[in-house]
């Protein structure tokens, strides 16, 4: 027999069982990359805009070195990706999808994980217990939306609100929006969002608006949950 005939056999058993370990190896690296919060508190900023590291670091209260090796373990996963500008190097998540997986994650997490539930009532605890301040779900903020029903508000700063928001969305930052309220109607229900849902400046715009007299809710995700699922942004 050939070397050429030979070099078409299918593989032995053996090799293909190394060739499945190898592939959940490499897998395994995307798991190792996301096995930290300090990563996926970076992938939130980045899912709201491509950002340089220094931005990144001051975001996430880590230094510009620490910001820099975990961003560094997310290439390597291929979840994100770089580009230059200038002096600097500008971060962005490689795809949408992304966004997603941490989605999915998350909704598992909540699911299965006590904790998750405490840690969720400590970071909302001014929150009304008694339901007042159930949040919007995605379809029926488009349904609100459609009709004209709503004012929709974006609490996030200016800078990620220019990189990309909900359709109609009025940008109102949570640490310039008491200096704001005579730009928002006092008769009709106002929906505020920010960047997801652990994100808590729609939380405080929703405090800050009731006790101001307003109608007011919070879309229960956030920008970039909205985009991820194929939704028109601005």
């Amino acid at each position: 027999m050939s070397s050429r005939h030979r070099a078409s056999d299918p593989p032995s058993a053996e090799c293909q069982s190394g060739y499945r370990r190898e592939l959940f190896h490499t897998l395994s690296q995307v798991g190792r990359a996301l096995g930290n919060g300090n990563r996926l508190e970076l992938l939130e900023r980045l899912a709201q805009t491509e950002s340089p590291v220094e931005s990144l670091a001051h975001a996430t209260d880590l230094s510009v070195a620490n910001a820099s090796q975990h961003l560094q373990h997310l290439r390597r996963a291929g979840l994100v990706t770089t580009r230059r500008e200038g002096r600097q190097v500008v971060y962005r998540l490689t795809d949408t999808r992304i966004i997603k997986l941490m989605t999915l994650m998350r909704e598992i997490a909540e699911t299965n994980l006590a904790e998750m539930e405490r840690l969720v009532g400590k970071l909302f605890a001014d929150d009304d217990a008694g339901g007042a301040l159930e949040p919007m779900s995605r379809h029926a903020l488009r349904a609100a939306l459609d009709s004209g029903e709503i004012t929709l508000i974006d609490v996030r700063p200016e800078e990620e609100f220019q990189a990309g928001h909900l359709p109609s969305a009025i940008n109102v930052p949570i640490d310039k929006l008491e200096q704001m309220l005579d730009r928002l109607p006092p008769d009709q229900e106002i929906v505020a969002y920010c960047r997801g849902p652990y994100c808590v400046l729609s939380h405080e715009a929703v405090q800050l608006l009731r006790r101001k007299g307003f109608q007011v809710r919070r879309y229960e995700e956030g920008y970039p949950e909205w985009k991820a699922a194929g939704l028109p942004v601005d």
